[in-house]
């Protein structure tokens, strides 16, 4: 059959998807929420790796199915994928398992215990960490912890001055930070995920701070930026990705004035600075700790 709900990427050889489908994962800027979604006739997902993100979505997704109405999930065996029948049993729902692609596929029916549905979902819901002093939920990019390279970040950067941007600001971490300064006049906050957009709202009460729910690849240019700052994605699907920081960097240069500089940290062994060469006036390392490099870029 084909799909016109989805939720993900799944592979297209693995779910036939109606040519005008409609997206609901928070990592496609514009998808409806499945939060708010009721009386769908079908649904696809690419299951998420992450446990707890992984039963709060199959839950959602079975109260936002008609009764009875076909629910295909799907993972990587190796990302999920095992324990999509345990998880659909505990949900209250039986379903029937295949496997291809290294993938495995359960196909099931909307409905489940509603008990269970809302144990799930709660679980996965934003939540206030005690240990960060902020709004997280489950699945948002470091949710538990504070990620060690944005911490390594934060305890470097300046006092910023005019103009600026946070590139993948996460639950806001590094906002913080920067508008501690009175000299920062705005900070425009990117994210993909719509998940971390909606905490940064809780998050960052500042008047200055504008929050978008965009992929910064498709960000559409601004008036000059005094400074841009980043900890910029590296995987992709699972799979690292050293493209998406080379896109990052290329953006930030295209957002700054002549004289703006661009703050970054980067894993170790990922090869940005040639890429910040081609498009940087200079090029400096501020510091390196736990397998992380922060580094400093004048346009």
């Amino acid at each position: 059959m084909s799909f016109d709900n989805v939720f993900g990427a799944p592979p297209p050889e693995l779910a036939e998807i109606s040519q005008n489908f409609r997206q609901f994962s928070p990592l496609s800027p514009g998808a409806d929420r499945l939060e708010d979604s009721s009386d769908l006739d079908n649904l696809v997902m690419l299951a998420p790796p992450g446990a707890i993100e992984r039963r709060a979505v199959l839950a959602l997704a079975l109260r936002a199915l008609k009764p009875g109405a076909p629910l295909l999930a799907l993972a990587p065996k190796d990302k999920g994928g095992g324990r999509l029948v345990k998880d659909l049993a505990d949900l209250g729902c039986a379903c029937v398992e295949t496997a291809k692609r290294h993938h495995r596929i359960c196909l099931t029916q909307g409905g489940g215990d509603s008990d269970a549905l809302d144990v799930a979902i709660r679980a996965g819901a934003p939540r206030l960490s005690d240990a960060m002093g902020l709004w997280t939920q489950p699945g948002v990019f470091s949710w538990d912890r504070i990620d060690p390279g944005t911490a390594l970040l934060a305890e470097h950067l300046p006092e910023f001055s005019g103009r600026g941007a946070d590139f993948g600001c996460g639950f806001g971490v590094l906002a913080h930070k920067i508008l501690a300064s009175s000299r920062v006049k705005s900070l425009l906050m990117i994210d993909i995920d719509r998940r971390a957009v909606d905490l940064c709202a809780r998050n960052v009460d500042d008047s200055r701070a504008k929050i978008v729910w965009e992929d910064v690849r498709r960000l559409k240019k601004t008036e000059p930026l005094d400074f841009v700052v980043m900890n910029p994605p590296f995987h992709d699907s699972g799979h690292e990705n050293k493209g998406l920081g080379i896109a990052f960097i290329e953006r930030a240069a295209e957002f700054l004035r002549t004289g703006g500089v661009c703050w970054l940290v980067a894993n170790r062994h990922l090869p940005y600075e040639a890429a910040l060469e081609g498009k940087f006036r200079s090029v400096a390392p501020v510091a390196a700790a736990s397998g992380f490099k922060v580094i400093e870029a004048v346009k």
